[in-house]
């Protein structure tokens, strides 16, 4: 018999089940608490997806948790959507090799995934002001230092979250936290400079997670856009409105003998010293991830480029997630429909594993949203 649910037991008798514990019930006041009780074993546990040890998607799976309580200061989420980013596939299988020191060396030391959600303010924790029960809220948590988004009820600080424009899915809502406002801020450098009308813009790696948002973002600041993806996804990315596209299968851009004003690379493969070959005077490299070398060259080389030229260049160490101004501009370009979300796929939680093998091995135009 399923949680909570009442039958007949003998005559003049009535038995329910609450927590796989047979329960004889005896008047309606008993049924009352049957119902109750039912509810609240219900409610304390949630689906989760979690990992304990590092590898490919399949390591990843779906159990039931304790339902988090908010603390003083949080808020008790009800997730209605999650989207996968390519940072979710680092953390189960880390790349680069050294962001083992932080997540933990031989095991992961947090066992839940994810980190963008959308969804329902289900409860709230002492001296939170801005949120209430019913409030529709987006987050990335990598902002409040947490994960574990791919579940059915995520707690963090109330700074982490907000406001979910009036209108919007939950499933547009939740691909933007993270790959977006990476978007957002990588067409900026640490002082402020952003990508100017009539400038032309390289975006490396733009059918995946953060290139889609990019493309569009320039495209509303005047760029003129050139794209960077696999053959099979170059039509895709003429659809988002790049002037140009570029296959990486057929054509390595730095060796093109062709300049742009900025390159956004969200998943380096070239060594800074290659890309400068690409860059005009006063250009702006920004990298947001990729592989272990390109990423240590563009942290220790792209300063000393910038110290002795007039090129710019380096890792974007400056990214604010969840940025409050960066949020309401992003809420501006997607109200003047210049930026919109783009979903490839949606799967339930119980296909985690599949959605991220998707995303991980290369398929996904656009985002893929994990819906509740």
């Amino acid at each position: 018999m399923p949680a909570g649910e009442i039958g007949k037991a003998a005559e003049g008798e009535v038995t329910a089940t609450i927590g796989g514990r047979a329960v004889l019930v005896c008047g309606s006041s008993t049924v009352a608490w049957v119902n109750r009780s039912a509810a609240v074993a219900e409610w304390s546990h949630m689906r989760a997806a979690v990992r304990d040890r590092y590898g490919t998607p399949d390591v990843v799976r779906v159990e039931d948790l304790p339902t988090p309580a908010p603390a003083e200061g949080e808020v008790l989420v009800r997730t209605r959507a999650a989207s996968v980013n390519r940072a979710d596939l680092d953390g189960i299988q880390p790349r680069p090799q050294f962001v083992r020191l932080f997540m933990g060396l031989r095991a992961p030391r947090q066992p839940q995934i994810g980190v963008d959600v959308a969804g329902v303010v289900e409860s709230v924790g002492a001296g939170v002001t801005r949120f209430r029960p019913g409030d529709e809220v987006f987050a990335d948590l990598f902002a409040a230092g947490h994960v574990g988004t791919f579940a059915e009820y995520v707690s963090a600080p109330e700074k982490a979250f907000q406001p979910i424009p009036p209108g919007m899915s939950f499933t547009d809502a939740a691909t933007l936290p993270h790959s977006a406002i990476l978007a957002l801020q990588g067409l900026r450098t640490r002082k402020g400079r952003t990508v100017q009308p009539g400038e032309k813009v390289l975006v490396v790696g733009a059918s995946g997670n953060v290139g889609p948002f990019a493309v569009q973002i320039a495209k509303a600041l005047g760029a003129e856009v050139t794209g960077v993806c696999s053959s099979a996804k170059v039509d895709f990315v003429h659809l988002l409105g790049a002037d140009e596209v570029l296959s990486y299968e057929e054509v390595n851009f730095t060796r093109l003998g062709r300049q742009w004003d900025w390159i956004l690379d969200t998943d380096s493969h070239h060594s800074v010293f290659a890309v400068r070959r690409a860059l005009r005077p006063n250009g702006v490299y920004v990298t947001l991830g990729g592989e272990a070398w390109p990423l240590v060259g563009a942290l220790l080389g792209g300063p000393l480029i910038g110290r002795f030229s007039d090129k710019h260049m380096g890792l974007m160490i400056w990214w604010k997630p969840m940025h409050p101004p960066d949020v309401d501009r992003l809420k501006e370009l997607i109200a003047a429909a210049k930026v919109k979300p783009v979903i490839d796929r949606r799967y339930p939680l119980s296909e985690i594993v599949d959605a991220l093998r998707w995303v991980g091995d290369g398929h996904a135009r656009g985002k893929v949203v994990i819906t509740f």
